[in-house]
């Protein structure tokens, strides 16, 4: 009883090391990163109950660079903010003061150089605790020149809620030289309105005065050509505007949302409708672009001449390896490449550990008669298609309520990386010989040994589904795509036979027992194999623990690598008194602390790197090069309009099927020198982290989960899509039949 006793009081100390460790530190209020000075700005020192108080956040940029306005442009993201504030405080969203046209190569974005105050307000409310209030803010940004880099900070303001107190310094003379920087209301007195054009819109402001110079700044995105010229006619009574449509909005809009500033610095907040707007509509709210109908505010000339949209579709191109689209298709045939890609799964390099342990179990049943062993498999496959249908009932509800999540999803999620990666983890060390699983159940009655065998197989198909989704195999992908897409009963049954295919190699031994006769005898070899067996659980341990450091950060590393430490320990104690209810409990709470600590690592540590339409940047494990760029539906369409073919690579860094189609294929000099002879742009599509504008593409692909290949031709409205598994030669034999450039012709 003492032994546990000091046990107990080390599991305490422990427990309490771990979270003081996860307690956050006190953040400054202002930090120096990479190209900026980003500064948390309160110039009042007491904040007043039922009152509001103003803040913001500033930013100094080096030379040349710069941050962006609420709609970037044709790259780029705002800033963002996440609060933690004292109850009885809140903070308002971020404004935006007028913007700057700031040209990038052949695009335009919208942005700030030099410093630029973004507003927020704080309300107190009037029951607010007196005291000290701490001000706590996570803010992350894009600092953009010719190259992007994503940064964060976390900033702290410590302010007095009370009545009383006087401006803080330097924050107040922030305030006064640019917390002036918003644009105005239109003048009640004032009217807009625009009309389309056959080649955009006219945009007509009257101010009662001549005007000579402006500049529109749309809210919305993909409205306007941006990079284009805005031509300015002056009228007695204001001006008129010309702005080119954006090559990729196919309607009108039913306003032209935005900022127009004007000579003398005069900058007005606008909603320009087909009709005269004044002040109230200028007012009012800027969301998210609605398409307005047809007879409402669109002229019907406007409507004829409006091109309809592309709809982006698959073509099946004959090839070796291809695999035609599911409206070519028939159930029946769609369901045997359901059962064909299971099949393949199996060689998929995600499902190589769990297959070892399958194996495992096989050798120590060889002995056991024919009923048992069929039994061992029909368990197996039960676990298989349960955990196949859980996860298809989940994506059916997601879709249902109007999200798109893919295959592989799951490894999108922190907490499921922290959990899976301690699972495995923990399952290796039983392997390796610290301890036995199911020491302490089989220590409790013999009969339930025969019990824990066929829990064993069931789990053991569940384990298969998890590990298994980063990897659709080849005839896989379109299978599932098809699945999602399609009614309920139907994606069940295509993602049945996918289930089935997996289990199909191992049902087959346990159906043929002559077969395992080619299996060795049990002996002492079985307990160096199954020591062996933790040599691929713990590389996919390494793999899982590279994927956290890439999407999420070093921070979240270190919480994964404590867990381990406590799994360790708790494996040390099942494996030092072993069949002991007791250290089963400290095992258990041990394993308690690895699931809190992984939530809250993936709550508080998480450093979610931002996206980015530019050039050389590192991001979740992949090396974006000046020969791949960052993929955009709005990139893809600018090098088709410019004549320019483009290959899109949808991958992530869990996907080992992705790693191994780049090396294997796409990064080879052959291919390489055949991308740019043919001059084709290539664009990686990184879906390590869910990016809901990814998801939607490989959906109109017919995909639901990576790797995906893509080949878009200009002219042709219908990309090419490769096969899933990549050689040199597929890759050649698509870029065959594309047309090479006058520098590859000279050669």
């Amino acid at each position: 009883m003492k032994t546990f006793r000091h046990i107990f009081a080390f599991f305490v100390l422990l427990a309490a090391g771990v979270f003081a460790f996860a307690a956050p530190n006190a953040a400054p209020s202002s930090a120096d990163v990479t190209h900026l000075h980003v500064q948390l700005v309160v110039p009042a020192s007491n904040l007043k109950p039922g009152e509001t108080a103003k803040g913001g956040l500033y930013f100094k940029l080096e030379p040349g660079w710069h941050v962006y306005w609420k709609n970037a442009g044709d790259a780029g993201e705002p800033p963002h903010i996440k609060w933690t504030l004292p109850d009885g405080i809140t903070a308002g969203p971020l404004e935006f003061p007028v913007p700057q046209r700031l040209p990038v190569s052949t695009l335009m974005d919208y942005g700030y150089e030099g410093e630029v105050l973004y507003p927020f307000e704080i309300k107190t409310a009037a029951g607010a605790k007196a005291g000290d209030a701490i001000l706590h803010a996570k803010v992350d940004w894009l600092v953009c020149r010719e190259e992007c880099i994503p940064g964060k900070a976390e900033l702290e303001a410590v302010r007095t809620v009370g009545p009383g107190g006087s401006s803080v310094d330097p924050d107040a003379s922030l305030f006064t030289r640019l917390g002036n920087k918003l644009p105005k209301p239109l003048p009640a007195s004032a009217k807009a309105n625009f009309q389309p054009t056959a080649t955009g819109y006219r945009l007509t402001l009257e101010t009662g005065k001549r005007e000579t110079e402006a500049a529109f700044f749309p809210a919305d995105q993909d409205v306007i050509d941006n990079p284009s010229p805005q031509k300015v006619t002056p009228t007695a009574k204001g001006l008129t505007l010309d702005l080119k449509k954006d090559a990729s909005f196919a309607t009108n809009p039913a306003q032209l949302r935005g900022v127009i500033t004007l000579a003398g610095g005069r900058s007005y907040e606008i909603a320009a409708s087909a009709g005269v707007v004044g002040a109230d509509s200028a007012a009012a709210p800027v969301t998210a672009q609605q398409p307005a109908p047809a007879s409402a505010t669109v002229p019907v000339a406007a409507q004829q001449a409006a091109p309809a949209a592309p709809q982006t579709q698959m073509v099946f191109t004959g090839r070796p390896g291809s695999v035609p689209p599911p409206q070519q298709r028939g159930l029946a045939e769609t369901i045997g490449l359901a059962f064909l890609g299971g099949l393949i799964l199996n060689l998929m390099p995600c499902v190589f550990p769990v297959l070892f342990l399958k194996g495992l179990g096989l050798v120590q049943s060889s002995s056991e008669e024919r009923g048992k062993l069929r039994l061992h498999g029909a368990v197996y496959t039960l676990g298989i298609v349960v955990s196949f249908w859980v996860l298809v009932a989940a994506l059916l509800a997601l879709r249902a309520a109007g999200s798109r999540l893919g295959w592989g999803f799951q490894f999108q999620s922190p907490i499921f990386l922290l959990l899976m990666a301690s699972l495995l983890f923990f399952l290796g060390l039983s392997l390796a010989g610290q301890f036995e699983i199911g020491l302490t159940l089989t220590s409790t009655g013999g009969s339930l040994a025969q019990k824990q065998g066929y829990t064993g197989s069931f789990f053991t198909g569940v384990l298969a589904v998890i590990v298994a989704t980063p990897c659709t195999a080849p005839f896989m992908g379109a299978a599932i795509g098809y699945a999602i897409a399609a009614p309920a009963l139907v994606t069940f049954a295509i993602f049945t036979a996918l289930a089935l295919g997996l289990a199909a190699p191992y049902v087959a031994l346990t159906l043929q027992p002559a077969w395992t006769r080619l299996l060795p005898k049990p002996g002492v070899w079985m307990e160096y194999l199954k020591q062996a067996v933790s040599v691929p659980i713990f590389a996919t341990v390494i793999w899982l623990a590279w994927v956290v450091a890439g999407s999420y950060g070093a921070v979240l590393l270190a919480a994964l690598l404590a867990c381990f430490l406590l799994l360790a320990i708790a494996g040390w104690f099942l494996g030092r008194w072993p069949a002991k209810m007791w250290s089963t409990g400290v095992a258990a709470c041990f394993g308690l602390g690895v699931v809190l600590l992984s939530i809250y690592g993936a709550n508080n540590f998480s450093e979610v790197k931002l996206d980015t339409n530019t050039t050389a940047v590192v991001r979740n494990n992949l090396y974006i090069s000046p020969l791949w760029q960052p993929w955009s539906e709005d990139t893809v369409q600018k090098n088709l309009s410019a004549g320019r073919p483009v290959f899109v690579d949808f991958t992530a860094s869990w996907c080992l099927s992705c790693q191994v189609n780049e090396r294997v294929a796409l990064s080879r000099p052959e291919v390489q020198k055949a991308f740019a002879d043919s001059n084709v742009a290539l664009l990686r599509a990184d879906w390590t982290q869910h990016d809901e504008a990814i998801a939607q593409a490989l959906e109109k692909l017919g995909r639901s989960g990576v790797p995906a290949y893509a080949l878009y031709t200009p002219g042709q409205s219908v990309p090419k899509l490769l096969p899933e598994a990549l050689t040199p030669g597929i890759v050649l034999d698509f870029l065959n039949g594309l047309p090479k450039t006058s520098a590859s012709a000279r050669k």
